[in-house]
């Protein structure tokens, strides 16, 4: 049986008129049907329902100053900067306040477009881009038709309110923003940590001395510095862990290269690394024994912690900055001085 015979159409179609399937030739072009019936809303029927949606429409702006208000005063009235309980209330505040900012007034632009903005369906003929002076003059009325219709001009109290949300709303954001643009630009801190020669390595969190002999081939220790919440920085702790955070692997010293002015950077195998990616930033801290590459889970930066925590796949373009330790009296680990250069991403002061 041939494809014809089954039904299979294997013919070119017509470009001319449709053919139903009794054979007769449909027509090349539909009338246009128009708009749907119109119905009119609750709104439209009832002013008590007009008066409970403005309501609603000012209850939701409102919401939106208050969130303003609550983000501006969360951010002077809660400092980050001494606690990770203080520094989790502060986002939490921060971020409740923005979303009430931005929500208030999205909710309410959407409510009023429901409820109270005309919902008559509009159709246009397309035209040339600008129209002749009677168009124009057309189009103006037509806008000015349409603020009429949203009841702004008699509505009063929903005047003020879209006009107070909508001036607010840009403070939850400026003034962080402003604040912070105010704040320490001093980028030259970055250069320096609290490792300085002496200082022993610890546990982090727990800040226990770490001995050499306690480390053996494979592990990996999150490290600090002695005495971190001591001293001068004992109110900016969190700020001086940032940047001093390290990781530290023992591996074998047959597996390790090393450059010529950093043999004496390591002791017995034991290999020590800033954790800031150089990218932008993120804690690297995902170890892979087998192969001894150091893994940053942001953006899959990945250093040789066996070559000098070389970057061998990723965007990152430098190498981890490296500590170099040694031990004291004591078998303790310690730093012999600060990073070799300043940790963490590029900025505009860097050379490298």
């Amino acid at each position: 049986m041939s494809n014809n015979e089954k039904g299979t159409d294997l013919e070119p179609r017509s470009s001319g008129a449709d053919v139903d399937q009794a054979g007769a030739a449909g027509p090349e072009r539909f009338d246009n049907p128009g708009l749907p019936t119109h119905r009119d809303r609750a709104t439209d029927r009832d002013p008590a329902a007009a008066r409970r949606a403005e309501r609603t429409v000012i209850v939701l702006f409102a919401l939106s100053v208050l969130g303003t208000i609550g983000t501006v005063v969360a951010y002077i009235m809660v400092p980050t900067g001494e606690s990770v309980e203080n520094m989790r209330l502060s986002n939490l505040l921060l971020g409740l306040g923005l979303f009430l900012s931005m929500f208030g007034i999205g909710a309410a632009a959407v409510h009023w477009a429901k409820t109270l903005m005309s919902d008559h369906e509009q159709a246009e003929d397309r035209h040339p881009q600008r129209g002749d002076a009677e168009t124009r003059q057309a189009a103006i009325a037509a806008l000015g038709a349409g603020a009429e219709d949203s009841g702004i001009g008699r509505r009063g109290v929903l005047k003020g309110a879209v006009v107070s949300a909508v001036a607010l709303a840009p403070l939850s954001v400026a003034v962080p923003l402003v604040g912070e643009l105010g704040g320490d630009w001093n980028v030259s801190k970055f250069r320096h940590t609290l490792w300085e020669r002496g200082r022993r390595l610890t546990r982090d969190p727990s800040g226990d001395p770490i001995r050499a002999a306690d480390v053996t081939i494979g592990s990996v220790f999150h490290v600090i510095p002695e005495g971190l919440r001591e001293g001068d920085h004992a109110d900016h702790w969190i700020e001086e862990k940032a940047k001093a955070v390290v990781l530290m692997v023992r591996l074998d010293p047959a597996d390790l290269t090393e450059a010529e002015d950093r043999r004496d950077w390591s002791y017995e195998g034991i290999v020590a690394y800033s954790k800031i990616c150089t990218h932008v930033g993120c804690p690297v801290a995902l170890y892979e024994q087998q192969t001894h590459h150091l893994l940053c889970p942001c953006h899959q930066s990945t250093f040789d912690i066996s070559d000098g925590a070389k970057v061998v796949f990723g965007p990152a373009k430098r190498a981890l900055p490296q500590l170099p330790i040694t031990v004291d009296d004591e078998g303790y680990l310690v730093a012999q001085d600060d990073f070799n250069e300043p940790i963490g991403p590029s900025y505009w002061e860097r050379l490298k």
